[in-house]
């Protein structure tokens, strides 16, 4: 067990600006750190000499990677090149200008994406790099892979505290809700909430509505990764999750129920269901002493709330005047 203070640390969160990214910082509020970030238009992470210049003025003692290229199935499939390049340049800049700055910790978000397409269920951190990828995302899961063996490179050739995380399917206030581009939770949201503003009768979704998915609120996974940044040092790289997973069809009818829409649900057969069942085994986080504090239920209450423009409620004990440094 690592015992890592954040107090007085500067914190640099990359990626802030998005769904996770947003939620680290509210969770570092409640800390005694003063939170760093670097606007697209001020820093963009694919740029070396550009990293290295800003690491090396704002000297941050910790950094939390949460920037990525990402996208749903269409766009992985549609510009591989892009999410593998961009991704490796985002990693590999900053990783290594985190080391040339003296960066205490860092810590790196991958994604659930990096094991095998038919993985053992719950799925144990041992699986990585233990079979196939699944096709339609290899390019963003072989970039987010090459993230954790590169902190693993700079632990074990120069003793960095780099550590990695692998979150499951997250939702929650900042998530993407365009239909072409969106996850499961967000897509399901528009659409029951969509349905109920023009009356409709039932809603479609795609598949049987059979397969299993775990689903973990962004507020949980940020309080998780303050959690780790504290508590671990480690080669291996540790899942982030519910420990719970949930059928499509029992998920869609509790999101209706959450919206307030009475209507039916049609399956679209003619659509794939994906892999029958994914959810990462958690033992090894709880074993740390982190578990999930927002249900299902609640979470998706919050999430249909940012949906329609309401502030985040999630997180509490949240000093009204933070120190957050927008570089």
């Amino acid at each position: 067990m690592s015992n890592f203070r954040l107090a007085g640390k500067k914190v640099f969160v990359a990626g802030h600006a998005g769904m996770v990214g947003s939620a680290v910082v509210r969770r570092l509020r409640r800390e005694d750190c003063e939170i760093l970030t670097a606007a697209r238009t001020v820093l963009d992470l694919r740029d070396q000499q550009g990293v290295d210049r800003w690491m090396g003025s704002n000297r941050p003692d910790v950094v939390i990677l949460a920037a990525a290229r990402v996208g749903g199935i269409l766009a992985n499939d549609t510009r591989p090149a892009e999410f593998l390049h961009d991704n490796l340049m985002i990693e590999s800049n900053l990783i290594g200008a985190s080391f040339k700055a003296g960066v205490e910790k860092l810590l790196f978000l991958g994604s659930s994406c990096i094991y095998p397409k038919y993985a053992p269920q719950p799925i144990p951190e041992s699986a990585l790099l233990s079979g196939p990828l699944e096709p339609t995302n290899e390019w963003y899961a072989i970039a987010k892979i090459a993230g954790i063996k590169l902190c693993q490179a700079y632990r074990r050739q120069y003793g960095a505290d780099y550590i990695s995380a692998m979150p499951t399917n997250l939702y929650g206030p900042g998530d993407n809700y365009d239909l072409e581009t969106s996850h499961v939770i967000p897509a399901l949201i528009r659409k029951a909430h969509e349905a109920r503003l023009s009356r409709a009768d039932s809603l479609t979704i795609w598949g049987s509505g059979m397969p299993m998915r775990e689903f973990l609120h962004a507020d949980d996974c940020a309080d998780a990764l303050v959690h780790l940044l504290k508590n671990y040092s480690g080669d291996e790289h540790i899942n982030v999750g519910s420990g719970t997973d949930i059928s499509i069809r029992d998920l869609a009818k509790l999101i209706m129920e959450t919206v307030g829409f009475e209507g039916t649900i049609r399956y679209d057969t003619n659509k794939p269901d994906g892999t029958p069942r994914k959810l990462m085994s958690p033992a090894r986080l709880r074993l740390l002493g982190w578990e999930p504090k927002i249900s299902l239920r609640e979470g998706l209450a919050d999430a249909y709330r940012a949906f329609l423009g309401a502030p985040p409620r999630m997180v509490r004990d949240v000093p009204a005047d933070p120190a957050v440094s927008d570089i």
